[in-house]
């Protein structure tokens, strides 16, 4: 599948990929699984959301997919993204989430 090469992926736009909750959350769950299809990701939005936020993140260069048969199963680009630019993967996916505010 279509998917940038290292030389390619600009640090603005995988910010403004991962600048999406959703697609941060994904992000998360990739890493926590090492692959995934978007069907067995647990989001509470549709397959077809989840496929549409994977797909911004194959493009951005954040994620590879593959074919296997009729699955795409994806993974992050953990070491591609860390020679392109390094400790940023590792400073978003480590990073304290902001406090909500108490009513």
């Amino acid at each position: 599948m279509a998917q940038p090469d290292l030389d390619e992926i600009d640090v603005s736009t995988v910010l403004q990929a991962l600048a999406d909750p959703m697609r941060l959350r994904i992000v998360q769950l990739l890493d926590q699984t090492d692959e995934s299809t978007c069907t067995a990701l647990d989001l509470p939005v549709k397959v077809s959301t989840v496929s549409h936020h994977v797909n911004v993140l194959r493009h951005s260069g954040i994620v590879s997919t593959r074919i296997d048969g009729t699955a795409r199963p994806s993974r992050l680009r953990k070491e591609d993204l860390e020679r392109r630019f390094p400790g940023l993967l590792a400073s978003i996916l480590t990073a304290t989430p902001p406090r909500r505010p108490t009513q």
